[in-house]
Protein backbone atom coordinates (compact mmCIF):
# COMPACT_ATOMS: atom_id res chain seq x y z
CA UNK A 1 0.00 0.00 0.00
CA UNK A 2 2.78 2.22 1.11
CA UNK A 3 4.54 1.80 -2.43
CA UNK A 4 1.20 2.51 -4.66
CA UNK A 5 0.79 5.56 -2.47
CA UNK A 6 4.43 6.69 -3.60
CA UNK A 7 3.55 5.95 -7.57
CA UNK A 8 0.53 8.17 -6.64
CA UNK A 9 2.42 11.17 -5.29
CA UNK A 10 5.25 10.88 -8.52
CA UNK A 11 2.27 10.70 -10.75
CA UNK A 12 0.88 13.72 -8.97
CA UNK A 13 3.87 15.79 -9.24
CA UNK A 14 4.57 15.03 -12.47
CA UNK A 15 0.52 15.91 -13.76
CA UNK A 16 1.06 19.18 -12.01
CA UNK A 17 3.46 20.45 -13.90
CA UNK A 18 1.53 20.19 -17.01
CA UNK A 19 -1.99 21.40 -14.84
CA UNK A 20 0.69 24.17 -13.99
CA UNK A 21 1.69 25.18 -17.45
CA UNK A 22 -1.27 24.83 -19.06
CA UNK A 23 -4.00 26.71 -16.98
CA UNK A 24 -1.00 29.96 -16.96
CA UNK A 25 -1.19 29.46 -21.21
CA UNK A 26 -5.25 29.76 -20.81
CA UNK A 27 -5.35 32.66 -18.66
CA UNK A 28 -2.48 34.30 -20.93
CA UNK A 29 -4.91 32.99 -23.97
CA UNK A 30 -7.40 34.57 -22.08
CA UNK A 31 -5.72 37.95 -21.16
CA UNK A 32 -4.67 37.94 -24.69
CA UNK A 33 -8.69 38.15 -26.08
CA UNK A 34 -9.27 41.21 -24.79
CA UNK A 35 -6.64 43.37 -26.50
CA UNK A 36 -7.92 41.25 -29.63
CA UNK A 37 -11.67 42.96 -28.65
CA UNK A 38 -9.70 46.07 -27.87
CA UNK A 39 -7.99 46.26 -31.40
CA UNK A 40 -11.28 45.46 -33.14
CA UNK A 41 -13.26 48.32 -31.30
CA UNK A 42 -10.90 50.03 -32.44
CA UNK A 43 -10.53 49.44 -35.63
CA UNK A 44 -14.37 49.13 -36.04
CA UNK A 45 -16.49 47.85 -39.29
CA UNK A 46 -15.84 44.66 -41.13
CA UNK A 47 -12.76 43.78 -40.13
CA UNK A 48 -14.01 43.85 -36.41
CA UNK A 49 -16.23 41.61 -37.04
CA UNK A 50 -14.04 39.99 -38.27
CA UNK A 51 -11.56 39.43 -35.74
CA UNK A 52 -14.29 38.85 -33.34
CA UNK A 53 -15.53 36.00 -35.04
CA UNK A 54 -11.92 34.98 -35.10
CA UNK A 55 -11.41 35.29 -31.45
CA UNK A 56 -14.88 33.92 -30.45
CA UNK A 57 -15.18 30.93 -33.16
CA UNK A 58 -11.50 29.57 -32.72
CA UNK A 59 -9.48 30.80 -29.51
CA UNK A 60 -12.30 30.95 -27.07
CA UNK A 61 -13.25 27.56 -27.98
CA UNK A 62 -9.80 26.22 -27.41
CA UNK A 63 -9.43 27.71 -23.88
CA UNK A 64 -12.33 26.96 -23.01
CA UNK A 65 -11.74 23.44 -23.98
CA UNK A 66 -8.72 23.26 -22.65
CA UNK A 67 -9.34 25.05 -19.10
CA UNK A 68 -12.31 22.31 -18.59
CA UNK A 69 -9.62 19.45 -18.94
CA UNK A 70 -7.01 21.24 -17.20
CA UNK A 71 -9.40 21.65 -13.75
CA UNK A 72 -9.92 17.98 -13.90
CA UNK A 73 -6.59 16.74 -14.45
CA UNK A 74 -6.54 19.28 -11.38
CA UNK A 75 -8.98 17.38 -9.61
CA UNK A 76 -7.39 14.08 -10.56
CA UNK A 77 -3.88 15.45 -8.50
CA UNK A 78 -5.95 16.63 -6.11
CA UNK A 79 -7.63 12.60 -5.31
CA UNK A 80 -4.12 11.24 -6.27
CA UNK A 81 -2.55 13.35 -3.51
CA UNK A 82 -5.04 12.27 -0.87
CA UNK A 83 -6.11 15.61 -0.54
CA UNK A 84 -10.15 15.76 0.31
CA UNK A 85 -10.69 19.43 -0.02
CA UNK A 86 -14.01 19.36 -1.64
CA UNK A 87 -15.29 16.97 1.08
CA UNK A 88 -17.46 18.29 3.83
CA UNK A 89 -15.65 17.89 7.40
CA UNK A 90 -17.73 17.03 10.22
CA UNK A 91 -14.47 17.90 12.65
CA UNK A 92 -14.45 21.23 11.70
CA UNK A 93 -17.82 22.55 13.72
CA UNK A 94 -16.46 25.88 15.19
CA UNK A 95 -18.30 29.00 13.66
CA UNK A 96 -16.12 31.85 12.26
CA UNK A 97 -15.45 35.12 14.29
CA UNK A 98 -17.75 37.15 11.93
CA UNK A 99 -21.11 34.06 12.53
CA UNK A 100 -23.35 34.32 15.11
Amino acid sequence: MKKFKEICKKIADALSVVFGYGIAACLILGGLTFFGFLAALIIGGDSATAICLFIKGTILQIVIYASTILVLLGLLIMYLRGETALTPDKKKASKHEGEM
